[in-house]
Formats: C-alpha cells, structure tokens, sequence
C-alpha cells in the first residue's frame, strides 16, 4: 500500500519538476521515505494543530530537496496539488526553498546548509524551558556535516540534554566526491549523542529508530540512503543533483514507477 502512495508522490515529484524545469529530484527521492514516515506514523503533527505550542516540529535542513517536503504537504492536505504543480512559477507559493511565510506547514526558510540543526536546539532547548513534551526533528544532508555550525549544534545538543531533539542525516554519501565522513557513528557517539544506523528506506526501521527509548541523550539517525532512490538511471548519478526531466525521461520514469 505504501509503495503505491509513495510511487503516486514521486510521479508529481516528476511531474512538478518537469513543468517548472527546476528541482533537485535525487535529493527529493533520497528523503522522501524519511519524509513519509515522519507526517504518516510518527509526528504529533497536522494541518489542525499546527498552530498549537505544544505539538511536534520538522526542519528541512536540507532545503533543496524542498519537493518531496512539498510533495508531502500535498498528500497531508497542508496545500493542494495546484500548489504543487505552481512549483518555482511566480504566480506559486513553492520556491526552490520553501519559505516558512508562504507555505503552510514549513517550520523555517532553509536552504544556507548547516543551520537547520542550529535552529532545532534552540526549538528543542525552549520545549524544555516550557516544560513540553513534544519532539523536534531535523532532517540533514551528508554534506552539510562538513559545516562548524553542525557540530557546533551537535556539543550544544548533548550539553543541555536535549533527548526531545532527533537529527536524521540523509546519508547518501553524494557528499564522499568532496570529503568523505566515514565513521560518523563514531564520531557523533563522541559529541555525546545516542547513535543509530539504520536502512533510511526501510519505514520499519525508519520508525523503529524515531520511536526508540531515549539514553537521556539526543538521538542522531544515520540513514543510510540512496539518492533518485526509485529510478534507475537517477539512482547515485551526480548528474541527477539539479536537473528536470526532458519529455522523454519524464515518460520513462512514470512508466518505471507504474
């Protein structure tokens, strides 16, 4: 049932991509599990409450894959599917980051890699100054574990406690053609941070990790992942970073999810 659903999102993925002749397709699909089972089974978090203090929060640090964050908000009913095919169109409300004044549902204007975990902290520090109980979730790239800022965050994290804070690294490896971040288990255990690796397609094992108890620490999900997951000639091409289907690839790849 659940490839089905996603296999519907990853064709308007396609679809919002090829009309706008923009997007960052591999990154979108790289995510789009993540995505999926955060809104569907584990956030306490949805266009009714999403104004009330007290329920969960999601950043996108990784702001370039804005459409498959836009693409869920579409199935969650955050925005509608015209929205989402005005993708990078003026007359849109979708940018190729999403900003937080324009799209219902986003909690921050990401896309200057390294500062969506900054900005959790500070959101998971003040749940615990009010006393709530809800979680905070950010979803960051491989790459943007190269900024200072990042770890920065990650000792400010594990310093305060913050065990309300989960960070899910897209681990796609897109990022080992500049510098190669191999022993990440290790090294976010040293920052002080309970630590799971997991196959970041897998929705068992995606929630199994998010739903986990908690060493009184921060929780950092490696996912392991594969960008254009679902697509065999997108699947860890680098040519697949920023690029719209033609005519013809769009057909193709609608067939391939069908």
């Amino acid at each position: 049932m659940n490839n089905s659903i996603l296999n519907n999102i990853k064709k308007n993925i396609l679809l919002a991509s090829h009309k706008a002749k923009e997007g960052h397709v591999g990154s979108a699909f790289s995510i789009l599990d993540i995505l999926f089972v955060l809104y569907q089974s584990v956030m306490n978090y949805s266009k009714e409450n999403m104004y009330d203090e007290d329920r969960d929060f999601l950043i996108l640090s990784k702001g370039h894959a804005s459409l498959a964050h836009a693409a869920i908000l579409e199935y969650k009913n955050f925005i509608n599917n015209t929205d989402l095919m005005q993708f990078c169109s003026h007359k849109g409300i979708l940018g190729g980051h999403l900003s937080k004044n324009k799209v219902p549902g986003v909690e921050a204007s990401t896309g200057s890699l390294g500062h969506g975990i900054s900005m959790s902290v500070g959101l998971a520090l003040a749940a615990k100054i009010k006393n709530l109980s809800n979680k905070i979730y950010v979803i960051v790239g491989d790459g943007e574990c190269n900024e200072g800022t990042f770890w920065e965050s990650m000792l400010l994290a594990s310093n305060h406690n913050l065990d309300n804070l989960h960070c899910i690294i897209d681990y796609n490896r897109s990022n080992d053609r500049a510098l190669k971040l191999d022993s990440m288990e290790e090294k976010l255990k040293a920052f002080g941070w309970q630590v799971t690796t997991i196959d970041g397609h897998s929705h068992e094992e995606i929630t199994k990790s998010l739903i986990s108890k908690t060493q009184k620490k921060p929780i950092a999900v490696i996912a392991n992942t594969i960008k254009g997951k679902g697509i065999k000639q997108m699947e860890n091409n680098p040519a697949w970073h920023h690029k719209a289907p033609s005519d013809e690839e769009l057909s193709a790849m609608i067939e391939e999810l069908s």
